[in-house]
């Protein structure tokens, strides 16, 4: 499988509700993530705005800059009282230690909203998405992880739990597993927000809503083992449980191996960007989707 980058801006927004027409269709309760590998996918959009992340992030600013006029919004402090928060804020949730999907041996579930696992999921996603640098690496490397957990932090406090999920994959059968932590068997990261961007919807049709994929980012040692298709079926999974019709992703457009994995597990390509993006120095990005078989929504 192909190292898998998706492009999220990084920092959170501020978090909308659904509109009143959409409440009523679907009530919700109360930055919720294409796909690519760390930097972390986009918080749950703005009534009918924003702009969402990519698989294969770009620069590391890519991915911290945020959706839309991609305006930055304070982040809360990646520390202990910080992520203790975070924890607490969803302590009442329902159970979450069931898998939405199996394959190959790896099985993957909700996170748990505990600070050993917020933290290896901004390791396993920093790993993905940092850019080595010449000097003081190790420096840069410490401070984009501190964004990426922080920007998880402010997403699992504010979003509703309807809107935003984070999906984490682990060896679901290894015994050797056994021994672990919970947080320790995290290979696979991947976030799922629902979204209604004006030029997605465009490619849509009947709804006004759908689920972005983006952030996936699986550690090293564990690419090209099928963890990134378990990661796209449990977005699937939970897809139809929060019935939804559409899935929604982006990809660079010359990266062969991530469209491959995306079409085999039945994306299309709808829309790309512009030329011009290429002429600033980007990479260019397709825009795929796949329609899944909810019906009466």
């Amino acid at each position: 499988m192909a190292v898998l980058r998706a492009s999220p801006p990084f920092l959170p927004q501020p978090l909308s509700r659904p509109s009143q027409s959409q409440s009523k269709r679907r009530p919700t309760a109360c930055r919720g993530v294409a796909a690519t590998v760390v930097r972390p996918g986009p918080a749950p959009s703005r009534s009918r705005s924003g702009a969402g992340g990519v698989h294969g992030c770009r620069a590391k600013k890519g991915l911290l800059a945020a959706r839309g006029r991609r305006q930055r919004v304070p982040c809360l402090p990646a520390t202990e009282a910080g992520v203790g928060a975070a924890g607490v804020a969803r302590e009442d949730d329902e159970d979450d230690d069931e898998y939405l999907a199996r394959e190959a041996g790896w099985g993957v579930r909700l996170m748990g909203r505990v600070g050993e696992e917020m933290r290896r999921v901004a390791q396993v996603q920093a790993q993905a998405f940092h850019v080595p640098v010449a000097l003081f690496d190790d420096f840069f490397f410490d401070f984009f992880k501190a964004e990426v957990l922080s920007a998880l932090i402010y997403r699992v406090r504010n979003s509703p739990p309807d809107r935003y999920a984070c999906l984490v994959a682990e060896e679901a059968e290894a015994a050797d597993q056994l021994s672990k932590a919970p947080y320790e068997r995290i290979v696979g990261v991947v976030d799922c927000t629902v979204q209604d961007e004006d030029d997605i919807l465009k490619q849509l049709q009947g709804v006004d809503e759908y689920l972005y994929v983006s952030g996936i980012a699986v550690l090293p040692s564990f690419r090209r083992r099928k963890v990134g298709t378990a990661l796209l079926k449990a977005c699937e999974s939970l897809g139809l449980k929060w019935r939804h019709r559409f899935m929604v992703l982006r990809a660079y457009e010359d990266d062969d191996g991530a469209r491959g994995l995306y079409a085999k597990a039945g994306y299309r390509v709808v829309s790309r960007d512009p030329d011009w993006v290429t002429w600033v120095g980007r990479r260019r990005r397709v825009v795929m989707i796949k329609e899944l078989p909810v019906h009466d929504i």
